[in-house]
């Protein structure tokens, strides 16, 4: 059995460190502090640096050195006797009504609403993807740096407790790259003497010391996706498939890659058992899936697992924003965030927190900290207060939040060029604090597939294509569509011949099933690029319909009349009728005739909608209305479409809802089976003008005439002569008659005085004749 001895030598001075009974078992010097007296100059450019040398004792008094390091620049080392740790104090919100804690009941409804997302929703808004994450707010937030963690400068390095020193061979060659053979870890610290032997020297006060012996940990690796790799393949990209090893364990299975692509998104979690120090290196490579093995390696990156274990920063296991008992954010720490905080003062050499009965105030270095000050919880399972006060306090700290590092990946074949970056993230959970929470699922988004049905009910006002031999405008229209990125599912209609004025009915159905990611609004469309290759790419598109409507030509290339490009996400609201369906939305003078709602809407969540699009022709950057299609689409599930089964066009199953086909007259037989659209074709397409004017001037004709007939008539009329003027006229032009007063008498009552007289002609006879009885007896 081997031992490995050291020792430490600065200014004369030499400290020998007891030895290493077994290396292979436990690395940990025995004993871990030491004190050691040394004068050193004032001025820092003629300090000595410190020399440490690592010899291995062997039989006969034999002892090779094993190598050797040198520390220089000691003023970074340098303490101050009285240096204390204060408890950084958090910024506690004043208060009464703020607008950081106090929150709105739609902002209320919309967190709720975040519950429902998953560990992807975080990371796209963090990333400041919005198009990708249902979340508005930063409350839940994800950390993303840029670099890695140990990079970070407000963490040191992670190693504020022990900083590690390269060991190299003595002997090297000079000018060539020394290859370090070993590490040492450990931590220097300066503190001046006073020159006043009166002066009390500065307090022997070390921090709490980790366990001398190894300890076993559960590491879960969080790989994410990674970034710019570095092409493998003819065609500029790679396969790429993670591994992952930590002493003699490796994980990661070859067939498991990511095919044609320089970004792929990985979303794995591997664990692994481990113990550290002596499994400390995790490495994380990238290789290149190849038809035949050995594959190429990428890059590699590598973490040492000791220094985020022991870091003062927690950087084991990162801080989330918020405490939550389930979900997808739930705590997923071995302790509690109450237990997380004895124990950072423990190891610190504070004093423990002291917590109110309810668990709103705790007592934590000198401070009161109350649970009212940071604002009510707006989110679903909250848990205790207690635990939510703690976390708080926690993140007063300044300890690495929950985070994602970007790592550089770099090849040994290529040292110092950038082969690429990974963005991961590592948890350590010891096993001497208990068993870990739950892991963070953070597997890819896997679409699910729906069915869009299109039914084709009529088209008008489509641009004529053509001209007949009766001159009326015609085309022969059909209507064709597909979903973007899916050109391959393209369908079309029946052809409706001799429409007249682009009028034509169909009652056609279009099915296209598709696969649709719903948290980020994206079709996907696994295909591939060539047809010799292996692999699908897989591609993410917004959901479109995109509909056409064509002229049928039977010796020539079919005329184009119009398109319609229908975003399902964002679909416009359709029009009712067909006056009124126009390329802005027309506004009705009557409040019953506007359309509800907003102008566009979500076919994703109304699943059904009908009404008239219209149709436009791109002319020099322009757009202009060429046609109007009536429409009914309906989105429905993959369970739904199983249920509910309907076939294309109109064949069966012919259901949901039953097509019949549609009437379509033909132009020279319109007068017999259709003689009011034959007029309407034939007549008043031609002159409407004409007609409109005459039944205007017609309607003017037959009010005057009303007007005339029923005007008032005066009951004297100017031309009748007076009684005397008549009675003379009567005197002097008929010798024979008489006029006598006529009374109205009874044979047996007499006359009545005042009686009204009323002049009556009597008619006289001509004189060949002779006057009637009736007639004298009357005069």
């Amino acid at each position: 059995m081997k031992k490995t001895k050291m020792g430490v030598q600065c200014g004369g001075q030499i400290l020998r460190i007891p030895p290493i009974t077994n290396l292979a078992t436990n690395p940990n010097f025995p004993i871990n502090a030491f004190l050691l007296t040394l004068h050193l100059p004032v001025e820092e450019e003629y300090v000595p640096p410190i020399r440490l040398r690592v010899l291995d004792t062997q039989g006969f008094g034999y002892r090779p050195h094993v190598g050797q390091a040198c520390v220089q620049d000691l003023a970074r080392f340098r303490r101050e006797p009285d240096g204390e740790e204060q408890l950084p104090r958090p910024r506690v919100p004043v208060p009464g009504p703020n607008p950081g804690t106090t929150l709105s009941p739609p902002l209320l409804r919309e967190e709720e609403d975040e519950e429902e997302g998953d560990w992807w929703s975080k990371f796209y808004m963090a990333m400041g993807d919005t198009a990708k994450s249902h979340r508005r707010t930063h409350r839940d937030s994800l950390k993303v740096y840029g670099c890695e963690l140990e990079a970070v400068p407000q963490f040191e390095g992670l190693q504020d407790f022990c900083q590690t020193f390269p060991l190299y061979q003595p002997g090297g060659h000079q000018g060539d790259d020394p290859v370090p053979v070993g590490e040492f870890k450990g931590l220097f610290c300066l503190y001046p003497l006073p020159e006043d032997p009166g002066v009390p020297p500065p307090p022997r006060h070390f921090q709490e010391l980790p366990p001398s012996q190894p300890q076993q940990c559960l590491v879960r690796v969080y790989i994410v996706r990674a970034l710019d790799l570095s092409p493998r393949d003819r065609n500029g990209m790679c396969d790429p498939y993670v591994r992952v090893s930590l002493g003699s364990k490796t994980l990661g299975q070859r067939d498991q890659y990511v095919p044609n692509t320089v970004e792929p998104v990985f979303g794995r979690m591997f664990e692994v058992m481990g113990t550290v120090p002596l499994e400390k290196d995790l490495r994380v490579s990238l290789l290149d899936h190849d038809l035949l093995p050995p594959d190429q390696e990428i890059g590699s990156t590598t973490i040492d697992l000791e220094n985020r274990l022991l870091s003062r920063f927690r950087a084991h296991c990162g801080l989330p924003p918020l405490y939550r008992t389930a979900g997808p954010g739930r705590w997923r720490d071995q302790l509690s965030p109450s237990r997380a905080l004895e124990h950072l003062a423990h190891t610190r050499g504070l004093q423990a927190p002291e917590f109110s009965a309810e668990g709103t105030a705790v007592t934590f270095g000198g401070s009161t900290f109350l649970l009212s000050h940071f604002g009510p919880p707006t989110y679903r399972h909250p848990g205790a207060p207690r635990e939510r006060l703690a976390l708080h306090v926690l993140r007063a700290w300044n300890l690495v939040p929950e985070h994602l590092e970007t790592r550089t990946l770099y090849n040994s074949a290529q040292p110092g060029l950038e082969q690429g970056k990974v963005q991961m993230w590592v948890d350590i959970f010891p096993a001497s604090l208990g068993p870990p929470g739950p892991p963070v699922d953070i597997t890819p988004r896997q679409p699910q597939s729906y069915e869009l049905r299109c039914v084709v009910w009529n088209t008008r006002d489509v641009e004529p294509g053509d001209i007949n031999a009766a001159g009326q405008r015609m085309s022969d229209i059909y209507v064709t569509g597909w979903l973007d990125g899916l050109e391959e599912q393209k369908q079309r209609t029946d052809v409706h011949y001799r429409a007249l004025q682009g009028d034509g009915s169909f009652h056609w159905r279009f099915v296209f099933p598709f696969q649709y990611l719903a948290a980020e609004r994206r079709c996907v469309l696994p295909q591939k690029e060539h047809f010799w290759s292996l692999d699908e790419t897989v591609l993410k598109v917004p959901p479109k319909l995109i509909l056409q409507v064509w002229d049928n030509d039977k010796f020539s290339a079919d005329d184009f009349l119009g398109v319609l490009e229908l975003e399902l996400t964002r679909l416009p609201r359709p029009a009712q009728r067909p006056q009124d369906c126009a390329l802005k939305p027309r506004l009705s003078p009557w409040p019953w005739g506007r359309i509800g709602g907003p102008p566009h809407f979500s076919l994703f969540r109304q699943k059904q909608a009908r009404g008239w699009w219209p149709c436009v022709v791109h002319e020099g950057g322009t757009r202009r209305m060429a046609g109007k299609l009536e429409l009914s689409l309906e989105l429905l599930s993959e369970k739904e479409a199983e249920e509910r089964p309907a076939g294309k066009g109109r064949e069966e199953p012919n259901a949901y809802p039953t097509l019949q086909p549609p009437v379509r007259p033909d132009s020279s037989f319109l007068w017999l089976r259709a003689p009011l659209r034959a007029l309407r074709y034939a007549v008043w397409q031609r002159h409407r003008c004409r007609i409109t004017v005459t039944l205007a001037l017609l309607l003017l004709l037959l009010l005057l005439l009303n007007f005339i007939y029923s005007a008032p008539v005066s009951t004297e009329d100017p031309q009748t002569p007076s009684p005397a003027a008549h009675r003379a006229l009567l005197t002097s032009s008929h010798p024979q008659t008489s006029i006598l007063p006529t009374r109205h008498r009874s044979p047996h009552t007499g006359t009545h005085p005042g009686s009204e007289t009323q002049l009556l002609p009597c008619p006289t006879a001509p004189t060949s004749r002779a006057l009637p009885s009736s007639c004298a007896q009357s005069c």
